[in-house]
């Protein structure tokens, strides 16, 4: 009986290990379209409403769900505080969005980049930086679907299959 209920949560335990791993594949697509939305609304706040970039951030902080939230409110927190560019408090936001989610080096290399275009130029030539790391981000939200597509069902059936090989070996 000992055995049965070991074996059981070896099982349960692997099994939930593989769906976990899976689920990240699935939360880097959905954070890669909630930053494409959150890029659209940055740009209707500077573009169209013509707010300050200060504003726009706060605003964009209440409307998203956390970790872009929190990188939102940490961007206008830093440059309300003043004495850094707009340049290094997207990139002192942007590290710790890394840290706080499945972002990967391609899609923070574009946000970077992004970042060291942000408040430095007209409106219409922000504009157009806005939707050129659009593109990049669509790009990387395809490459991010099409390995979640590809890979998802196979970890979960890995983190099956290893947990009833460890119980067939313990057995």
């Amino acid at each position: 009986m000992v055995k049965l209920i070991g074996a059981a949560m070896i099982l349960f335990a692997s099994t939930w290990i593989g769906f976990e791993i899976a689920g990240r594949l699935g939360k880097r697509t959905r954070l890669l379209r909630e930053i494409k939305v959150a890029l659209q609304s940055l740009e209707a706040e500077i573009v169209y409403s013509q707010k300050p970039l200060k504003a726009a951030a706060d605003d964009l902080s209440g409307q998203l769900n956390r970790p872009l939230s929190e990188f939102f409110t940490q961007f206008s927190h830093i440059l309300s505080s003043g004495g850094k560019s707009t340049k290094s408090a997207w990139s002192e936001s942007l590290e710790q969005l890394a840290a706080s989610s499945s972002l990967q080096k391609g899609e923070l290399e574009v946000m970077k980049q992004f970042g060291e275009t942000l408040g430095r130029h007209d409106l219409i030539s922000q504009q157009k930086h806005i939707k050129l790391a659009m593109v990049h981000l669509e790009r990387e939200e395809t490459e991010a679907a099409d390995r979640q597509q590809r890979y998802e069902r196979m970890i979960k059936s890995i983190g099956f299959l290893c947990g009833l090989l460890v119980v067939i070996v313990l057995l």
